[in-house]
């Protein structure tokens, strides 16, 4: 076995496939770097991103991909701003009066409008208008305001390559590891993730999966302007569903799987499925479409795309072929087409990921034997199957897994590498105020899968800990597995955790016992009442294991 310093790439067998080639030739090419921080506009105006006005825009123009409906007032207009609340309108602002899940933009238009708002776009032209104010009316002013957002800051996708990558699990770990290739690559590179944006090298705190239209498009363009040649995004389905996505050009889209997920928002799994295949609809005909060959609505996704269709499989015939060839707590040995390469990953779902980050970066145009290299030299993810051994050889794994699947993924690859007597102890909960569906089958999974497990609360949010956790007490029952006993209720996340450490024993050559701490990952937070607090589940076993 290797060890997982060592670059371990062998090339046994040319890749086969001229069609992915020539494609790769036509979108890899490097762009060229663009130093200054400020843009000019139209108009030849500077634009300053930090205060979001960007000058020269006129109204007329921005609404030149809309479908409007009707108009009261003058469209040439100049705007200095695009904004969906009616407490950032400034003198020159455009309003978008977009109706959301809990407040309707169109009750605030009055309000935009005393603050200065130039014009309003919305679903229906108020009886009240004021004089020298543009008043336009459109079928769905979400949808037109991610094609408004795209030209004001000057569609700034199509001066990046653009990649989006979508799915229940592995979103962020795909995008994420596709922006280290490519910047260790070389490439100058964005990212937008669950976990943090970035812009080249720099941080910008995370809001949201894939934040509003605006805010991407901001972001975007100031990737470009700070010369990124590449932006790997995650493209969550609430972001389809409410046109975040909209105008923006994408040159390639990943689907990594799709399991029972945000259902609170979605209610039924035939409609998220839609919502991700809704990502694949849009893509133009010269982007790529990698989907998991092995999950069966990877199939689905690419029923009416556009774009070229590829597959990555570790099961069934693919574009992009990986095999686990051995698997050990330091990494796995993978056969990817016919190449081996040794990883610093463990886990079935890691190897799903690595192959869609494998075929994604062929598909761009690096060259097979330089990514694999890459390959062997990432690292994972924060949050994602992060682990820590104690001095007495206990093992604690802090992941992300927050579905059933994702849960059930982690528990499976921690049961094929667990050696001898070693026990595996399992704290999880789920999050308040989302999909109550997959408590109960959680709790389920968690037992099935665990020597012992203790239920705990996530993040109750605006819910009782006390009733989630019934909730997913419940699921236990109902299956009959209430009589073995092997589970315990604590509410206190700390003390959950502290109560694995202490059950927990030690042992020698990796046979000790091993905590999965499971649902929150990356997150630093627990979010009680509205409130965020401080806490950390890698950090809280850190400290316990140095008492």
């Amino acid at each position: 076995m290797p060890d997982v310093t060592d670059v371990d790439v062998v090339s046994r067998r040319v890749f086969p496939g001229e069609l992915q080639r020539n494609f790769s030739e036509s979108v890899f090419m490097r762009q060229p770097r663009r130093k200054n921080r400020f843009a000019l506009s139209r108009s030849g105006k500077k634009c300053n991103f930090g205060h979001r006005i960007i000058s020269g825009n006129m109204l007329k123009e921005l609404l030149s991909h809309s479908d409007i409906i009707a108009s009261e007032g003058s469209l040439d207009k100049e705007i200095t701003s695009v904004t969906c609340d009616s407490r950032t309108v400034a003198p020159g602002s455009l309003f978008v009066a977009v109706p959301g899940t809990a407040v309707d933009g169109h009750r605030f238009i009055g309000q935009a409008v005393e603050r200065g708002a130039s014009a309003v776009l919305c679903q229906t032209i108020p009886e009240e208008l004021r004089d020298g104010v543009a008043y336009v009316s459109v079928a769905d002013t979400a949808l037109e305001l991610g094609r408004v957002a795209s030209l004001f800051y000057g569609e700034p996708s199509k001066r990046l390559k653009l990649v989006g990558v979508t799915g229940t699990n592995g979103k962020t770990t795909t995008a994420t590891l596709l922006y280290d290739m490519f910047t260790a690559m070389g490439y100058k590179a964005g990212l937008v993730s669950t976990v943090v944006y970035r812009i080249g090298e720099r941080r910008v705190e995370s809001t949201h999966t894939t934040p509003d239209s605006i805010r991407l498009n901001e972001l975007l363009r100031q990737m470009a302007d700070e010369g990124c040649d590449y932006c790997f995004m995650e493209v969550s389905s609430h972001s389809v569903v409410q046109h975040r996505i909209e105008g923006l050009h994408f040159v390639g889209g990943i689907f990594t799987n799709i399991t029972h997920d945000h259902l609170d928002y979605h209610k039924t799994f035939a409609a998220y499925i839609a919502a991700k295949k809704g990502f694949f609809d849009m893509l133009p005909g010269e982007a790529f479409a990698l989907v998991n060959g092995d999950d069966r609505n990877g199939s689905v996704m690419v029923q009416n795309t556009r774009a070229k269709a590829y597959r990555y499989a570790l099961k069934s015939p693919a574009d992009f072929k990986c095999r686990i060839v051995e698997a050990i707590f330091g990494g796995m040995e993978l056969d990817i087409d016919g190449h081996d390469v040794w990883v610093r990953f463990i886990g079935r779902f890691n190897a799903y990921n690595l192959t869609a980050v494998y075929g994604a970066a062929v598909l761009l145009g690096a060259p097979r034997e330089e990514v694999l290299r890459q390959l062997s030299m990432l690292h994972s993810v924060s949050g994602r199957f992060d682990y820590v051994t104690s001095p007495e050889g206990v093992t604690a794994i802090v992941d992300y897994a927050h579905t059933p699947d994702a849960l059930e993924n982690v528990l499976d690859t921690i049961g094929e590498i667990r050696k001898g007597r070693s026990r595996i102890i399992t704290v999880v909960g789920c999050g308040g105020n989302r999909d109550k569906t997959k408590r109960p089958e959680m709790a389920v999974i968690g037992l099935k899968n665990s020597d012992f497990l203790i239920l705990t609360s996530d993040n109750p949010r605006f819910e009782k800990p006390e009733d989630i956790l019934e909730d997913m007490r419940k699921g236990i029952t109902e299956s009959g597995m209430e009589s073995k006993g092997r589970y315990v209720v604590i509410s206190d996340r700390r003390e959950a955790i502290r109560m694995a450490a202490a059950m927990a024993e030690g042992g020698r050559n990796g046979e000790g016992d091993i905590i999965l701490i499971a649902g929150k990952g990356h997150e630093n937070y627990q979010e009680i009442e509205g409130v965020r607090h401080h806490f950390d589940d890698k950090e809280e076993i850190a400290s316990l294991f140095s008492e």
